[in-house]
């Protein structure tokens, strides 16, 4: 069976589980105005001082999850895929995170003890 498949409800109602025309449109819109946003950030707040670099980068990071979320989640098909699959993913994705963010720390002390 194909990934396009059709869910029918004793009520007749058909929902599909792929990506349709408007739907991969939605998708593009949503990318696009995030994109804008972090553009008008990076060169009109920032460089005029409506907001702080410290500030900036935090709201970066929001936003670039966000985009990969919709990338994830519509263009890659992980939305419409079990829930073990998603966990198999995000789970092991969640541990590298956190083990980068921990060596990462981990190297700023042994640099502190060093010099």
């Amino acid at each position: 069976m194909s990934s396009e498949t059709k869910h029918i409800h004793a009520e007749g109602e058909v929902h599909e589980d792929t990506m349709t025309k408007g739907k991969i449109v939605k998708v593009a819109l949503i990318l696009s105005a995030i994109t804008c946003i972090e553009f008008f950030i990076a060169l009109f707040l920032v460089p005029h001082h409506h907001m702080s670099y410290h500030s900036a980068n935090p709201v970066y990071i929001v936003l670039t999850l966000l985009k990969a979320f919709y990338i994830v989640a519509f263009f890659m098909h992980l939305k419409f895929e079990k829930i073990t699959l998603i966990y198999a993913i995000v789970v092991p994705t969640l541990f590298i995170i956190g083990l980068i963010l921990v060596l990462t720390n981990e190297s700023h002390h042994w640099f502190d003890v060093r010099f």
